[in-house]
Parts: C-alpha cells; structure tokens; sequence
C-alpha cells in the first residue's frame, strides 16, 4: 500500500466515522477516533455486505457507505455493552 491510497483510506474511516458517530450518538469522536471507528466499520461493513451477498458500486461513495454501515454497526453493539 502506497502512501496515496493509505491516505485516502484514512480519509474514508474519517468521513465515514464522523458521519456514524453524528447518527448515533449526535456528534464525532476527534479525528483519531473517527479515523479508527471508521476503519473497523469498513472492516465489519465489508464483512456483513458480503455475508448477506450485497454488493455496493465499487468507487469512493461505496466505499464510504460500506464503512458508514459498520460503524454504524459497531457503535450500536458497544452502546448495548456500555448500557448493561
């Protein structure tokens, strides 16, 4: 991985972490913590999409939906690990 597209991956889990944290919880986390969310939604965002066999236009918006998703996922399973 060069450093352009580590840099756009980066710039994904940012977006797509700030965009989860704003639904869930009404606001970001800082950088480093929408960076981070960011990159494990992709993870469990790619994980799902493909368990369920959806596919997503592959680009920049698919990518950033497809971690949007699993951060949107993840934030909800540690809200359920916080409220008990």
């Amino acid at each position: 991985m060069n450093l352009e597209a580590l840099l756009i991956f980066l710039a994904i889990g940012a977006v797509a972490g700030w965009l989860a944290g704003l639904l869930m919880r009404g606001g970001g986390f800082g950088l480093l913590g929408n960076i981070v969310i960011g990159v494990i939604g992709a993870v469990i965002g790619g994980y799902l999409f493909g368990l369920l066999n959806i596919h997503i236009v592959n680009g920049l918006i698919g990518s950033i939906i497809t971690a949007f998703v699993g951060a949107v996922v993840l934030l909800f399973v540690i809200g359920l690990f916080k409220r008990a």
